[in-house]
């Protein structure tokens, strides 16, 4: 990795309450199934996607602050005794993941590396540039990270527009490692928007949240929950949406792909299915292990008379019926269809409980189950 390229002027520190950032938001509005409980774990601007370190430190993108935090818990209450800025004035740095000590960001077209977190945070941590040849357009570009289980980072590009034909590598799910960065693979084809994804433990295969384009309508087309049974695999876009739709522009050079995979779980339509995880602790009932939990952002561009839908939890699971989604965690819309909130994206804790990120209401929530009862 190139270590002699820096970001200069990118990095800032400050240490703030946990409450700093306004008023507590109403999580009392928040419903769940019955045994489930939820409290507020800490207040972080515009909180997207998060991370674990190694010392339970979590760490927090954000995407229009342009900012990272790291979240600490140091009397382990499962409350934020402190925030700390990481880095400021970033583009778009909703995606971040933790790996073997260090903390990487993706900014758009760039990912940065900051060594030895835990010992850099207190000071004012200088990132590594690892790459910085990824497309540079805004539209879409946020990103969502993760390692996999074969040690390289998984980095989503989504498509420059609404719907469009474009050039590699838009529209895609790209792996590399990081010490050789510019060497990339095509994991995924025919993505329109991936900002989620997770590796089903039983079998490692990777699964991604996708977002339907718009326009089509209130109803059409669903966003998606998608399966990668194999590497290089289309998932169909700009050629057809969800469930076999064709699009009305591109459909009929839909030939030029052959086959593709249709979505495992058709989800609503523009519900914005953000973060999701497969739960593998033992702390939520039977039902929810080895499964899925999945943040919908929620809609933007429905008509008042369908309503905004989305903005929620959901958990998807397979049983004899095959996969389907049941609603999990609601109550971020409220009865104008005005939303207090949105959730991003899912994190699970060592201990078994749910972090939920939501960046409207500059929050991290904590689900538990077993230690109180809040009905649906």
């Amino acid at each position: 990795m190139n270590k002699t390229r820096c970001a200069a002027g990118l990095v800032a520190m400050a240490i703030m309450s946990a409450c700093s950032a306004g008023d507590p938001p109403p999580i009392e509005n928040l419903q769940l199934p019955p045994g489930f409980s939820v409290s507020l774990f800490a207040q972080v601007e515009n909180a997207r996607q998060m991370a674990l370190g190694d010392d339970g430190v979590v760490y927090v993108g954000s995407r229009r602050a342009g900012k990272v935090h790291a979240v600490l818990d140091t009397d382990n209450d499962y409350r934020a005794d402190r925030v700390v800025l990481i880095a400021k004035d970033l583009e778009l740095p909703s995606g971040i993941a933790y790996h073997d000590g260090d903390l990487f960001v993706g900014a758009v077209s760039t990912i940065y590396r900051f060594p030895a977190i835990a010992e850099t945070r207190r000071k004012r941590p200088t990132p590594e540039l690892v790459t910085s040849n990824l497309p540079t357009e805004q539209h879409h570009g946020w990103k969502y990270l993760k390692f996999g289980p074969d040690g390289l980072l998984y980095v989503p590009v989504g498509a420059p527009c609404n719907v469009c034909e474009s050039d590699m590598p838009f529209a895609t799910i790209l792996r590399m490692d990081v010490d050789t960065p510019d060497q990339t693979e095509i994991v995924a084809y025919g993505v329109r928007n991936s900002v989620g994804f997770d590796w089903d433990p039983a079998t490692g295969d990777l699964w991604f949240t996708d977002n339907g384009r718009d326009m089509l309508g209130d109803e059409l087309p669903p966003c998606e929950l998608n399966h990668v049974s194999e590497v290089g695999q289309h998932f169909g876009y700009p050629y057809f949406h969800g469930n076999g739709i064709a699009d009305p522009d591109f459909g009929r050079k839909g030939d030029r792909i052959g086959s593709y995979r249709e979505p495992a779980l058709a989800l609503g339509p523009h519900v914005a299915p953000l973060g999701m995880t497969f739960y593998e602790g033992d702390a939520f009932p039977e039902a929810y292990r080895g499964n899925i939990v999945l943040a919908e952002h929620g809609s933007w561009n429905r008509t008042p008379e369908a309503g905004p839908i989305g903005y929620r939890l959901i958990h998807a699971r397979r049983d004899e019926q095959g996969l389907h989604y049941d609603v999990f965690v609601d109550g971020w819309l409220n009865e104008d269809g005005t939303s207090w909130g949105r959730p991003a994206d899912v994190l699970e804790l060592p201990d078994g409980s749910l972090l939920v990120a939501d960046d409207k209401a500059g929050a991290i929530y904590r689900i538990t189950y077993g230690a109180g009862v809040a009905q649906r």
